[in-house]
């Protein structure tokens, strides 16, 4: 079951209505909120509101006398009302400060099948394909062939930047137009986008602001841009500020780009090789629905994410993630995770999230109901292939003990009919 509702960030409306399950779910997804004091913030600024509208209302009307009817006692309230107004704004100003900065630390409403709990807690709702063990690990693998080059990237740009070189970067570019076919097959439209964005997309999609010590973002010194951390960015804020006909809906898009994050809060996973990297390759499926439409697309978005690694032949697990590994903009969000020969357990590979109105209230983006109504549509988006993590997953599978590695049959005809590397 789908929570809706209607306003900025969450609707302050809902949060009025619905404080304690607003309190509830943000606890469970890890994040300390002050309810109490939002509303009487909140409260302040409609009163300040008021007495400004009636005041500025009081003021027309003098103003309108002046025309007809100079008057040194009409003249002088004005110039009172002016003073008063200008006192009402600088509070109104100070008081809306701080109930955005509470309004943007309220996370996204959990969907009623999300496990409650941490990482661990996590429910795995599916399996595909048979557990193996024992291939050798990706990195020694590839560094052996000369594929991978992480001593020059270290030299290049610093630690965790690599060079693919030779078939591991025509394998890659494979997988890629692989996977740019199959969606396009369903029915997204491809785009490139913009490798930076300004701080109110980067916001509004739901990424952490310029400061947050816990920010994955690379920011550009002295300008509003951040470099993406992958093209959700950009694709949410294409149709910012834009009211769609609910007739064009579902608006599906398919992002290629880089994807460059600092992996701030990383410490404890598994970073190994290419796994956990400062810059990576990503296409990245997009949807903007109609409420009622969502949860059937989060599914689809799914299936198509389990096509790509069924095709490929990589075995994994599907899990619900739990609700304090969700993060601020999800509702509810699968993984994908391949099952590791080298590390006998699974490893996240793709994810998809349904972020309800969240980012889409953020951003201004509504969409005219056949019946001339206007509201809040909905956006989800899932990774088709983040390629650096399927080549992990490619070179456990698929490798040889001669040192080969066997190419998947969806991908030969991308490698000019290649059936070893």
């Amino acid at each position: 079951m789908l929570i809706c509702y209607n306003g900025d960030m969450l609707d302050i409306r809902f949060i009025r209505e619905n404080a304690d399950l607003v309190r509830d779910h943000a606890a469970k997804k890890g994040y300390s909120v002050d309810i109490d004091t939002l509303l009487a913030r909140d409260e302040s600024r409609r009163s300040i509101q008021q007495e400004a509208d009636k005041l500025r209302e009081r003021r027309n009307e003098l103003s309108s006398q002046l025309k007809s009817q100079p008057d040194e006692v009409v003249i002088n309230e004005v110039r009172a009302l002016k003073e008063q107004l200008a006192g009402l704004e600088q509070s109104y100003a100070e008081i809306d400060g701080e109930y955005l900065r509470l309004m943007q630390q309220i996370p996204n409403i959990l969907q009623s099948d999300v496990p409650i709990g941490r990482e661990e807690d996590s429910v795995e709702i599916k399996k595909w394909g048979e557990q193996n063990s024992g291939a050798i690990d990706h990195l020694d693998f590839a560094v052996k062939r000369g594929w991978l080059d992480f001593e020059r990237g270290v030299k290049v740009a610093g630690t965790k930047f690599y060079f693919l070189k030779n078939e591991l970067a025509l394998l890659e570019n494979a997988v890629t137009q692989f996977a740019l076919e199959l969606v396009m097959k369903k029915g997204f439209n491809y785009l490139t986008v913009p490798h930076m964005v300004n701080s109110r997309t980067a916001a509004g999609a739901g990424f952490a602001p310029r400061g947050d010590l816990e920010s994955n973002e690379y920011f550009i010194e002295g300008e509003d841009l951040a470099l993406i951390g992958t093209a959700e960015a950009p694709l949410t804020g294409y149709h910012a500020d834009e009211i769609i006909d609910e007739s064009d809906l579902p608006l599906l898009y398919a992002g290629y780009s880089p994807s460059y994050r600092k992996e701030a809060g990383t410490y404890g996973k598994h970073t190994r090789g290419l796994f956990r990297v400062h810059q990576f390759n990503k296409l990245e499926m997009y949807a903007f629905t109609t409420p009622e439409q969502s949860a059937e697309m989060h599914e689809r978005i799914l299936a198509i994410e389990e096509e790509i690694w069924q095709a490929i032949n990589i075995p994994y697990h599907v899990i619900n993630i739990a609700s304090g590994d969700l993060g601020a903009p999800a509702s509810k969000k699968y993984d994908i995770e391949y099952w590791s020969p080298v590390d006998n357990t699974y490893r996240e590979l793709t994810s998809c999230s349904n972020c309800t109105d969240f980012q889409a209230r953020n951003l201004n983006i509504r969409v005219r109901g056949n019946d001339g109504t206007v509201r809040t549509l909905h956006t989800l988006n899932g990774t088709a292939v983040s390629l650096a993590r399927s080549l992990v997953a490619i070179i456990e599978h698929y490798q040889n003990p001669d040192g080969t590695l066997r190419v998947p049959a969806v991908l030969q005809p991308y490698l000019g009919g290649r059936e070893l590397l």
